[in-house]
């Protein structure tokens, strides 16, 4: 193994050294275990990969996140006066606090940045696009079943009713609300169908799953999003569900699922769509995306983010793509195989049928 270089060590000695010296005065020492646990408030984190990250010999190398934790965490002395250190919400910082914030967050990743550049030092996370850094909240919203669509289960008045048979994309919600639950453990998140949608909820981050014709909400926040991927409502060749349409260097392109008999009754490949931007409402927050011309394709825009053996991957496809683009979208083939949607692996060939960021396509 190649030493680490004088950059890798100078930033281990900077967390090192704000650990142990930034507040002389607390009325404790401040110890890895104990910082591991005032920061996994925004994620669990370990005293052992604190340590690795002190190392006066080998530092494995924080990922971005972190470092703006620690960054916030340092801001405020206020962070080990309680019982317990804890790591304070960004909002809750005063202005001089948030200055402090700035210029140490500046200062750990610029560190960060020449450090990368050493082959030596081992990335060990990569980005967490359902992990949200503030106080929320999180709404998912799912499309309302229509009547003619649903059982007795989903009547109020029968004794057996179940709220959840009324919605739309069951799959993609509950996989998606338990992630985003991991992810944010100390943050509400809420799942509505639109007639049950408040006020609160529209200026938080949102999350749209599934597509406009059960959804009127996803239509109308897309069209405020101005993004340049749409559904079409009303295509007479496909009545089990809406193509996605894309303005490319000014003309129309179309994005058709394919089918395995000549009946189309049998799903071989569907279309999602993955896209984010901030929220039209309440720019300080999030509008996510998840969409699909069938629920195999809502699905598989889900779990190419939650996927246990391809976010990561697919989260660094999207860092080196949009790198802090504010805004971006994804439309990717989602193969099924025996009835089952399969989780799309950007980095492979013919998956991502379209991107766009910040008025940029390909």
């Amino acid at each position: 193994m190649q030493p680490a270089s004088h950059e890798a060590m100078q930033l281990a000695r900077r967390l090192r050294q704000l650990r142990e010296q930034q507040w002389p005065d607390a009325r404790r020492r401040l110890t890895q275990k104990d910082l591991a646990e005032a920061l996994s408030a925004e994620g669990t984190l370990a005293a052992a990969t604190v340590s690795s990250w002190e190392s006066s010999s080998a530092p494995k190398l924080p990922p971005r996140h972190r470092l703006r934790a620690y960054a916030r965490f340092f801001a405020t002395p206020r962070s080990v006066q309680a019982q317990s250190p804890e790591l304070l919400p960004f909002e809750a910082l005063t202005a001089e606090e948030q200055a402090a914030y700035k210029k140490l967050e500046t200062e750990l990743l610029r560190l960060r940045s020449l450090a990368a550049e050493d082959p030596a030092v081992e990335e060990v996370a990569s980005g967490r696009s359902w992990h949200f850094t503030d106080t929320g909240p999180v709404t998912l919203v799912c499309a309302e079943l229509p009547k003619y669509q649903t059982g007795r289960l989903a009547i109020p008045s029968d004794p057996n009713y179940t709220e959840l048979q009324g919605y739309a994309d069951i799959d993609a919600l509950v996989e998606l609300h338990g992630h985003i639950r991991a992810e944010n453990s100390r943050m509400p998140v809420h799942f509505r169908i639109p007639p049950k949608i408040e006020h609160d909820d529209l200026t938080g981050h949102i999350i749209l799953l599934g597509g406009v014709v059960w959804n009127q909400i996803t239509e109308e926040l897309s069209e405020l999003a101005k993004l340049p991927v749409r559904q079409s409502k009303h295509v007479p060749e496909l009545d089990s569900g809406e193509i996605f349409l894309a303005d490319i260097d000014g003309e129309v392109r179309e994005f058709w699922p394919k089918w395995k008999d000549e009946e189309h009754t049998v799903l071989a490949e569907d279309v999602g769509l993955l896209a984010r931007v901030p929220n039209p409402l309440n720019s300080s927050r999030t509008l996510t995306i998840c969409n699909g011309i069938h629920s195999r394709g809502v699905y598989g825009a889900v779990r190419s983010l939650t996927d246990t053996h391809l976010h990561d991957s697919n989260e660094r496809y999207i860092s080196a793509n949009f790198r802090n683009s504010p805004s971006f979208a994804i439309l990717m083939s989602v193969k099924i195989i025996n009835n089952k949607a399969i989780t799309p692996d950007f980095n492979s060939n013919g998956v991502v049928l379209y991107q766009w960021s910040q008025g940029t396509a390909s």
